[in-house]
C-alpha cells in the first residue's frame, strides 16, 4: 500500500514574507486553498489564511501581518489518522509537513489524504464495526486484537475514537469471525459494548465525517 508521505506535494513553492498581499490574494484566487505555508530563510514560520488576506491592504507585505500567521503543521512521521485530525482541528485544506529536524519538506492537500484514507483496508474491505468501552487504565490494544483473533476474527484496524479522564472507546473493524462470540468475549473481559455490527450506522457515520471534511475542499 502507498505510504502517506508519498502524497507530500511541492507543486507550489512556499510563500515569502516579502510577497505583497496583492500577489497572495491572486495566488489564493487561483488555487482555492484555505491556507498556505510561509517560509523565511527556509524556516517555516506559519500559514497565512486566504480569508484573512481579503481584509489586508493589498500593497502591504505578508511580513506586515506576521502576527496573524497560524503555526499548525504535521510531521513526516505522523500516521494518517493524526493528520486527518489536524486538518479538522484547523479547518484547513493544506497542511505544511516538517521532518524530524524541523525542515519544511512540502504540504499535504486534504483531498489527497482523503484519497489515501479511502484506500485503507479499514474502509475498503468488507467487514463489521463494533465500538467497545473500557476504563482508561484497563484497556490494552494487544488484548483487543487477541480477543478478536481468538474467536477466528481478522482485525482490519482499530483506533481510539473517544476518551475521557476515566474511560476510553475503541472502534474496531473485523473482516471475519463470529461477531456474537467476539462481543461475548469482550463482555467477559469487562468491556462495555457501545455499538454492534451495524453497517448502516457505520456508513452514515463515515458519510457525516466525509461531508464535514469536504466542507473545506471547496468542491
Amino acid at each position: 500500500m502507498t505510504e502517506l508521505i508519498e502524497y507530500i506535494n511541492n507543486d507550489f513553492k512556499p510563500l515569502s514574507p516579502d510577497e505583497t498581499i496583492g500577489s497572495v490574494q491572486d495566488f489564493f484566487s487561483e488555487t482555492r486553498f484555505s491556507h498556505f505555508p510561509v517560509l523565511e530563510n527556509d524556516i517555516y514560520i506559519g500559514c497565512i489564511q486566504a480569508e484573512d488576506t481579503e481584509t489586508y491592504d493589498f500593497d502591504k507585505k505578508i511580513s506586515d501581518y506576521r502576527y496573524n500567521l497560524e503555526g499548525f503543521y504535521v510531521r513526516t512521521t505522523m500516521v494518517w489518522l493524526d493528520v486527518l485530525e489536524v486538518f479538522a482541528q484547523n479547518q484547513t485544506t493544506v497542511l505544511p509537513v516538517l521532518n524530524p529536524e524541523n525542515k519544511y519538506v512540502g504540504y499535504y492537500e486534504m483531498q489527497d489524504v482523503m484519497r489515501f484514507f479511502n484506500d485503507t483496508p479499514f474502509l475498503k474491505e468488507q467487514g463489521g464495526v463494533i465500538v467497545v468501552e473500557s476504563e482508561l487504565l484497563d484497556y490494552s490494544m494487544s488484548q483487543v486484537a487477541q480477543i478478536v483473533e481468538s474467536n477466528g476474527g481478522k482485525l482490519l484496524g482499530s483506533f481510539i475514537s473517544f476518551s475521557t479522564s476515566l474511560t476510553i472507546q475503541i472502534t474496531i473493524k473485523i473482516a471475519s469471525g463470529s461477531i456474537n462470540e467476539i462481543l461475548q468475549t469482550f463482555r467477559r473481559y469487562g468491556y462495555t459494548i457501545i455499538s454492534e455490527n451495524q453497517d448502516d450506522a457505520y456508513r452514515e457515520s463515515l458519510k457525516e465525517r466525509s461531508d464535514y471534511l469536504d466542507k473545506y475542499l471547496n468542491i
